[in-house]
């Protein structure tokens, strides 16, 4: 069996790359770890209620997973590269949103260090055009 990490911040791009790697997690019957962090500021969506949601989409799927919730200041390229190193992960899945080259340079990118510090294969994920 083969395993799945996948990042999760509950924006478009995210929503469209764990859409993927929920499908290829049926498709090959692989484990999926889902790394839930960088979650907007909102009362009522808490990240006790975003792993909740992820995990009962798990069961419905009958998928074999957890959701691991991305806390404290390792950072989300880190968390998912230890975790992705944890599990011994054969893919890792990440959204990817379009960012300015200057954007890149001053912010940083999550997928980028992932990009070139993985183990494994790694596959973006556009959110869908509006």
């Amino acid at each position: 069996m083969s395993t799945i990490v996948a990042g999760y911040d509950m924006s478009p791009e995210s929503d469209a790359a764990l859409d993927w790697a929920f499908a290829q997690a049926g498709l090959d019957s692989s484990r999926l770890v889902v790394i839930v962090g960088g979650l907007p500021p909102h009362p009522e969506v808490t990240p006790d209620v975003v792993i909740e949601h992820v995990e009962a989409r798990l069961a419905a799927d009958g998928l074999d997973g957890e959701v691991v919730h991305l806390a404290g200041g390792a950072g989300a390229a880190a968390s998912i590269l230890d975790h992705a190193r944890l599990e011994s992960a054969d893919l890792i899945v990440l959204g990817q949103r379009r960012r300015s080259p200057v954007g890149k340079l001053v912010m940083g990118s999550t997928v980028q260090t992932v990009l070139f510090d993985a183990e494994c294969p790694v596959v973006t994920v556009k959110a869908p055009k509006a």
